[in-house]
């Protein structure tokens, strides 16, 4: 009978993939068009708005990633905390009609703290393509790829700080003190100030509507399933007593979950402050072993990536294997110019938005320029990647489980602890990221609230049992279509951002 069962199961997977598929293929392959680099390589046009708009923010806040990042450290440190209004949301801004009813918008309030939510963030980014994405760009490009990988985490910083300044600017909150923020309110209210107003409303709700689903798809649907993927390898691949049993697994990772999200942002933060650091910091001791008992390798390994950086393997390697395979699958990503993570810096206690956005600008650097390193170097010294390798999402997370292997027996299952980690933090995250756009536009009542929470946790379970297939290209493109409203909306605003930036940069001259 389960012979049977699992075979229905999977024929009618099959069957909704395929009509899945067959329905929204228009949309995919529209969001994924190439532009053609030679004639036998592209590279998709949503990733090169990225890359070209955050140059164009590095450019324009001259540098901000690099001037003001040890100021991001410091205000991380609460060494500012003092500048900061002493009787926060005394300042009313204003005070607008919702369908909750009366809503303030006001400077100062906030729910967490500035280190909260940058790991509310961080927890969002850092995940399975900083194992993943790494061998896949790797396997395609050789070693150079990991010096374009370091040059689009730098310029992704630029992104985050324009976004997230402006997500605090335009956030607001309602009578019991709960913050709502996002593109969606600066789209909105932003646009409307420049004259924008109906450009601003169709925008936000375009976001809203793609937040919303790529939070149940690459924010959760395929987190948990390549959690369940390592997981079962670890514990016996075929031979392991959860084989076919991945709804276990997703039950109990949406009990998890679902104990997490129903607490809002202060219980995320919560625990997100805790997780972060202790799987950013667990996974970096373990590459450090590695990378201690290979220390002679080394200098060579940094001296390959310096020589396949510019050569055609590495340049195709960094911009198609680690923008392609780790950003589009929503794990490599930082999310810079997509707009998710400025959502979870609105709830920052503080009064002034340019602060957050310094803050903001640390996540590219710890997502990409050191996780991403750390892991390229570990993969280029134990050699475990051959040139002109094809891999995919599974196979790079159990190539990099084989080169902490190399060093020590039982590091795999360290890996896969933290993996899965990674995909629990990602998904309260983004449980998070899809609610705010949710209450966007069905309102902020407790029905539609659990409403969205209840289906988040039912996808996880889904997420954990299935084979994704077209399900999760057509998630990672609604995430991608999200940097459409929000790219122009950051374009539109950036001298809004430039005001906020030089009224803290005063205020720190002035009152240090």
């Amino acid at each position: 009978m389960s012979i049977v069962l699992i075979n229905a199961s999977q024929n009618l997977d099959e069957m909704i993939n395929e009509k899945f598929k067959n329905a929204t293929s228009w949309f995919i392959d529209g969001i994924f068009a190439e532009i053609p680099l030679t004639q036998n390589v592209g590279i998709p046009w949503v990733l090169i708005v990225l890359i070209l708009g955050a140059l164009y923010f590095t450019l324009y806040f001259r540098f901000v990633n690099i001037t003001e990042f040890f100021t991001a450290i410091k205000v991380v440190r609460g060494n500012f905390e003092h500048l900061e209004n002493p009787n926060p949301g005394e300042e009313i801004v204003e005070i607008k009609e919702d369908k909750s009813g009366p809503v303030k918008v006001v400077e100062g309030e906030g729910e967490v703290s500035h280190f909260q939510a940058l790991t509310a963030a961080i927890s969002a980014t850092v995940g399975l393509g900083n194992i993943a994405g790494v061998a896949i760009a790797l396997g395609i490009g050789g070693p150079g790829a990991t010096f374009w990988m370091i040059l689009i985490g730098l310029l992704g910083m630029s992104s985050k700080f324009v976004e997230c300044t402006l997500g605090v600017k335009y956030r607001e909150v309602n009578a019991e003190g709960t913050i709502f923020g996002g593109p969606m309110y600066y789209l909105k209210k932003g646009l409307k100030e420049k004259g924008f107003q109906k450009l601003g409303r169709f925008l936000a709700i375009i976001f809203a509507i793609m937040c919303i689903g790529g939070s149940f798809g690459g924010g959760n649907m395929f987190q948990v399933n390549q959690a369940f993927k390592l997981f079962e390898h670890v514990t016996g691949g075929t031979e392991s007593i959860f084989h076919e049993r991945g709804w276990i697994f997703g039950l109990i990772m949406a009990i998890m979950v679902g104990t997490v999200i129903i607490g809002g942002i202060r219980k995320i933060a919560r625990v997100t402050d805790k997780i972060v650091p202790f799987m950013v910091i667990t996974y970096i001791l373990a590459v450090i072993v590695i990378l201690g008992i290979n220390y002679q390798e080394i200098p060579d390994a940094f001296q390959s990536i310096w020589n396949g950086a510019f050569n055609p393997q590495g340049i195709i390697g960094g911009f198609v294997g680690v923008l392609i395979q780790g950003f589009k699958r929503a794990a490599f990503s930082n999310e810079a110019g997509i707009g998710s993570a400025s959502i979870a810096h609105s709830a920052v206690r503080t009064k002034y938005p340019a602060s957050e956005g310094l803050v903001a600008l640390l996540e590219p650097f710890i997502d990409t320029v050191i996780v991403c390193t750390m892991t390229a170097l570990v993969l280029i010294i134990t050699n475990v990647i051959t040139p002109n390798m094809a891999l995919n999402d599974e196979e790079g997370v159990l190539l990099t489980a084989q080169a902490l292997e190399s060093g020590i027996s039982w590091f795999p299952y360290l890996l896969s602890f933290a993996v899965i980690l990674f995909a629990f933090s990602s998904m309260i995250s983004w449980s998070y990221y899809g609610y705010q756009a949710w209450s966007y536009l069905f309102g902020r009542g407790k029905k539609t609230e659990y409403a969205y929470k209840i289906l988040f946790c039912i996808f996880t379970i889904i997420g954990a049992a299935a084979t994704l297939g077209a399900v999760t290209d057509f998630s990672d493109a609604m995430i991608f279509a999200m940097l459409i409203p929000n790219m122009i909306g950051l374009f539109i605003l950036s001298p809004k951002v430039a005001e906020e930036l030089k009224r803290y940069r005063k205020l720190i001259a002035s009152k240090i």
